[in-house]
C-alpha cells in the first residue's frame, strides 16, 4: 500500500472510531509497528490526527462518532466488560441502563438473569431486554435521538422519580484527573439524575475513553461504586482510585 493511501486510510479509521491503538492499525493495514509509528508522527505534525502513547485519536473529537461506528468499535472488549458488569447484578434487582453501546452490551449480558426491574432511556437496550419475559421494563420519555437515546428535561424529571439498586452508566471520555466527560449537555443531565437515583453506580467503559476529549463534565470517577473496564488503568487514575472506595473490575 502506498504511503499516501495508507495515510488517508489511517485518518479515515481514526475519524470513524475516535481512537485506535497502534496494534489495531498494524493489524488492519498489515504493516510493521515501526511503519505505523512513523505514519502517526507524520500525520500528527500535519494536525490530521492527535498522537497518543500507544495510538492515535481524531483531532475533531469535540463531537461523538456516529452510532454504527461506535457499536462495532472494540466490540470484544465491550462484551467482556458487559459480562463482568452483569455478574455484579443479583437476580431481582432494580436498575437503570444508560445510553451507549457498552450499556447495550450489558443489557445483552443480563438476559440470563431473572426478575429484573429496569428503567432505561435507551430504546436499543429496551429492545434487547424484551427477550426475557421475567423483566419489567420501563422506558423513559423525552426527545428521541437517532442513536436510540432519549434525553431532555422530561427524561431527567422521569428518572428522578425512582430510587433503584443500580445505575449502569456509559461515558464518552475520562480525563487523567478522573473527570467523567461527555459531548451532550442534555445527556449529562440524564446521567447525573441516574447517579443520584441509584444506590450503587457502575460505570462501564473501555480503555479508549482515556484518549478522547469531550467538553461537558458529569463528575469524577471517585463518585462511583464500581468501575468496570477492560485494561490496566493509567497511573494517575490508579493512584486516584486507590485513595477512594471505588471497586475496579477488569472484564
Amino acid at each position: 500500500m502506498k504511503q499516501s493511501i495508507r495515510h488517508q486510510t489511517i485518518v479515515e479509521l481514526v475519524t470513524q472510531n475516535g481512537y485506535l491503538s497502534t496494534e489495531e492499525l498494524v493489524e488492519r493495514l498489515n504493516v510493521s509497528p515501526q511503519t505505523i509509528r512513523r505514519d502517526l508522527n507524520t500525520l500528527a505534525e500535519k494536525d490530521m490526527i492527535r498522537r497518543h502513547h500507544g495510538g492515535a485519536a481524531s483531532p475533531s473529537s469535540s463531537e461523538n462518532s456516529d452510532y454504527a461506528s461506535r457499536k462495532e468499535f472494540l466490540l470484544q472488549e465491550k462484551n467482556q466488560i458487559a459480562q463482568a458488569a452483569a455478574k455484579l447484578i443479583p437476580n431481582g434487582s432494580s436498575l437503570f441502563i444508560d445510553i451507549g453501546t457498552t450499556p447495550e452490551a450489558v443489557a445483552n449480558a443480563l438476559l440470563d438473569h431473572k426478575d429484573l426491574r429496569i428503567v432505561t432511556n435507551n430504546i436499543n437496550a429496551a429492545h434487547i431486554l424484551m427477550k426475557n419475559d421475567s423483566f419489567q421494563i420501563t422506558l423513559a420519555g423525552g426527545s428521541l435521538r437517532q442513536d436510540g437515546g432519549i434525553i431532555g428535561e422530561a427524561t431527567v424529571a422521569f428518572i428522578s422519580q425512582f430510587r433503584l439498586d443500580y445505575g449502569i452508566l456509559g461515558i464518552s471520555s475520562i480525563d487523567l484527573d478522573g473527570s467523567l466527560l461527555d459531548y451532550d449537555f442534555h445527556e449529562v443531565q440524564v446521567k447525573r439524575a441516574m447517579m443520584e437515583s441509584s444506590r450503587h453506580t457502575l460505570l462501564v467503559s473501555d480503555h479508549s475513553k482515556f484518549h478522547r476529549r469531550a467538553m461537558v463534565k458529569l463528575g469524577n470517577l471517585t463518585e462511583l461504586d464500581y468501575f468496570v473496564t477492560d485494561d490496566l488503568l493509567p497511573q494517575s487514575i490508579s493512584e486516584r482510585l486507590s485513595e477512594s472506595n471505588v471497586q475496579v473490575v477488569l472484564g
